[in-house]
């Protein structure tokens, strides 16, 4: 495609996303001020809202584009609903074109929303002209997703699903209220342009705005305050290293209710064979990013030789006091499982993972000391 000639124009995707905004930004307001919103309307569009974004999150993201856990049908039903609940396309398309992203992130010829063509391309303008026309029949990178009877149902009938439930479900909740108009504003277009404009701010803020502790390898972020509005995508860095990870936010207090909601279906059978990222690797991926961030500052320094060789040395040395730690407290689980009853072994490897645990402990002050001296 030469860069005078442009994709031809998705009309039905310009339509939906313009007659939906303009109508929340006036008609919704316009309609409070003068009818009035209960509280009815409040909660509707929280639970509706809520379902949407974790079918997407939890759904079509962690399970299937990823596999980051496996779910029973019973859960991967209402993901399925809810898919289509929130109008981003059926499961299959959704993930085909999100694993192409990841496979390709940043490259402006094959990662459908690329952050490097800006923030209006891969927030929302990469869906209104089409410029991925070649995926819409390709799902070779989806095989796994076709053996799955629950996504390939909903792929069929991802049109019907998707009118009866941004019609229907506010229809049935504007009867049960006597309040046909209201709900359909609140419940049907409300929730639906902030159920997608905080999905998108993944595909763009995330790639703009935060930080990036694990790998500035490609442009995304990680962002506690787009945590909170995209439950839990927001970590979107550690995501980008670590894809296979059903958690976002891997620290107890970081916002990530998809994570939560997961584990809860696990504790309850409805999910299994939650994929976690070892210590190890997330240790060591901050590790490495500390150290290059480092080496960019004692570049610009006149003794920048000597300088990296000490800094690598400390991250060498940081790299080897994490394997041994890993390494005793594996054998003490292991130990453990095996009900090793041996008190001499036993008390041999506590001792060992005490001394392991304290030189890494005194390690990661020098490395910290040592990366100090660069921030």
């Amino acid at each position: 495609m030469s860069s005078t000639t442009k994709p031809p124009l998705i009309w039905l995707n310009i339509v939906i996303f313009l007659s939906s905004f303009i109508v929340a930004v006036a008609i919704v307001p316009l309609y409070g001020i003068q009818v009035g919103y209960g509280v009815e309307h409040l909660l509707w569009f929280l639970v509706t809202f809520s379902f949407c974004n974790l079918a997407i999150t939890a759904g079509y993201h962690r399970l299937w584009s990823h596999k980051t856990y496996e779910a029973h049908w019973s859960l991967r039903i209402p993901f399925a609903i809810g898919g289509a609940f929130a109008l981003q396309n059926s499961a299959l398309h959704w993930s085909s074109d999100h694993r192409i992203h990841h496979k390709h992130v940043d490259n402006n010829d094959r990662d459908p929303y690329s952050a490097k063509r800006g923030f209006w391309f891969s927030h929302i303008g990469w869906m209104l002209r089409e410029y991925n026309a070649n995926t819409y029949s390709d799902y070779s990178n989806c095989r796994d997703l076709q053996k799955d009877k629950i996504v390939m149902w909903q792929h069929k009938y991802y049109v019907p699903l998707a009118i009866a439930t941004n019609v229907g479900i506010p229809l049935l909740l504007g009867i049960i209220y006597n309040d046909i108009i209201g709900m359909l504003l609140v419940v049907g277009v409300l929730r639906l342009v902030l159920s997608h404009h905080s999905t998108f701010f993944i595909n763009s803020l995330a790639h703009i705005w935060g930080s990036q502790p694990y790998t500035d390898k490609n442009t995304a972020r990680d962002n506690g305050i787009l945590a909170f509005f995209t439950f839990g995508e927001g970590y979107h860095n550690y995501h980008h290293i670590f894809e296979n990870d059903y958690r976002n936010g891997i620290l107890w207090w970081q916002y990530d209710p998809t994570k939560w909601l997961i584990k809860c279906c696990s504790w309850l059978g409805l999910a299994k064979k939650l994929r976690v990222t070892p210590k190890i690797k997330i240790e060591k991926a901050r590790a490495k990013m500390s150290r290059d961030l480092a080496e960019r500052k004692i570049d610009s320094l006149p003794n920048a030789t000597q300088l990296k060789e000490a800094l690598n040395n400390e991250f060498e040395q940081l790299l080897a006091k994490l394997s041994d730690y890993y390494e005793v407290k594996k054998q003490i689980l292991d130990a453990r499982k095996n009900s090793l009853s041996e008190k001499y072994e036993c008390s041999l490897l506590k001792l060992r993972y005490e001394q392991v645990k304290k030189d890494l402990s005194n390690q990661r002050k020098n490395w910290e000391l040592q990366v100090a001296r660069y921030a």
